[in-house]
């Protein structure tokens, strides 16, 4: 069974977006995701906040990918999803930092 997806945005402390993502990241919430993400990048640079995210899969790493070559995008995510982030290449066109 799918972990419910649950967005929060809200302001950084460098003066950016900050989208804070909690449970896990699939094809059947990755519009919603995409969505929400879309809404917070029309105000410029955002930080999306992966550490309480459990799963990530294609859908998720193709929504970041979508929007990395446009926008100004970061990420934070938890050890769990390094090897995805890695293998994947967005660490070699977002900064990610690995908490």
């Amino acid at each position: 069974m799918t972990t419910a997806l649950t967005l929060v945005s809200g302001p950084g402390d460098d003066g950016g977006r900050v989208l804070s993502v909690t449970g896990e990241i699939d094809m059947s919430n990755a519009a919603e995701f995409g969505a929400a993400l879309d809404g917070e990048l029309a105000a410029g640079a955002v930080t999306v906040d992966l550490t309480g995210v459990a799963y990530l899969d294609s859908a998720g790493v193709s929504v970041l990918f979508d929007r990395a070559a446009e926008h100004d995008l970061r990420l934070v995510a938890p050890r769990l999803l390094d090897r995805v982030l890695r293998v994947s290449g967005l660490t070699q066109v977002v900064k990610v930092m690995i908490r």
